[in-house]
């Protein structure tokens, strides 16, 4: 009798892996989704997004065909803010389940990319050209209307549902452009409204989180997160140092110095690679590392 194939189930990070492996076919609310895994390890993504779709297919129902892009706009706002109630968790801002897709669409509640990655689906499910914005500070969403009486684009703050002006967005770029200091002119704001891409938001997502465990010395935590943005960004050394900071912090000193050594070999010009030379030296003096 012929032996059965042995399928082993992937692990969360092997399964976010196969999710950013290609950019043509990037599903970043699926890769969103995963994230959470790290914290609920038997979270059922394809259960959360049939949910997702199903409150889509509510708001569809009410939509008239021939409905413009403007009315799809003002019918997704009632929809989303109003009825369903989203918006900006003011209370706990730095809550990290405010990162967790699955944790915003339960309680309403959440961070601007998390809250954007929720209306840029509906609206895409509405025929909308929706886009995220990697703005300096405070993600955005940015729509673009095609046709009708006002054709153009709308910049949202999904934190609180307002439609942002010129004027609002020159506003929120001020203390950004004074940080870059006056040696060279500031770059306009049309660079600011580009659509990030997934793997961009991802990143985003994932450095929220890092940083909310960072500073809650939340290392185990802390770790699980560096793997992703590692996986996701492989060329970024610079998380290859901090996911060995990390290690190191746990007392996983050869797994450390394997990081260390690959920031050291691809960021020859960087400005910390005296520390972070010495810093090696150090890790490899410690009992039970291995030797180069």
């Amino acid at each position: 009798m012929p032996a059965h194939p042995n399928f082993e189930t992937p692990s969360a990070l092997e399964y976010f892996a196969s999710l950013v492996a290609d950019d043509a076919q990037f599903p970043v609310l699926e890769a969103a989704l995963a994230v959470a895994q790290d914290e609920v390890p038997d979270l059922d993504v394809q259960g959360v997004l049939a949910e997702i779709d199903a409150l889509g297919e509510r708001l569809r129902r009410r939509i008239p065909a021939d409905a413009m892009p403007l009315a799809r706009v003002r019918l997704l706002n009632h929809f989303y803010f109003r009825e369903l109630g989203f918006a900006g968790n003011v209370n706990d801002y730095y809550d990290r389940r405010n990162s967790y897709l699955h944790e915003v669409l339960r309680t309403r509640r959440g961070i601007p990319i998390t809250l954007a990655l929720l209306y840029v689906e509906f609206a895409g499910q509405l025929g909308l050209h929706a886009s995220g914005l990697a703005f300096p500070g405070h993600f955005l969403v940015k729509l673009h209307l095609e046709g009708g009486s006002c054709p153009g684009d709308v910049v949202i703050d999904p934190f609180d549902g307002r439609s942002l002006s010129r004027a609002d967005l020159e506003e929120r770029l001020a203390p950004y452009r004074r940080q870059q200091g006056s040696g060279a002119p500031p770059w306009p704001l049309g660079v600011y409204l580009q659509g990030a891409a997934p793997r961009a938001v991802i990143a985003r997502l994932l450095r929220n989180l890092k940083e909310i465990h960072r500073a809650a010395r939340d290392w185990p935590r802390l770790l699980a997160v560096m793997h992703r943005l590692v996986t996701l960004l492989p060329q970024d050394w610079d998380e290859r140092r901090d996911r060995a900071l990390v290690l190191a912090e746990l007392g996983r000193a050869d797994l450390a110095c394997a990081d260390l050594n690959a920031y050291l070999a691809h960021a020859p010009r960087a400005p910390d690679l005296a520390a972070m030379r010495e810093l090696l030296e150090r890790w490899r003096s410690l009992p039970g590392t291995l030797s180069p």
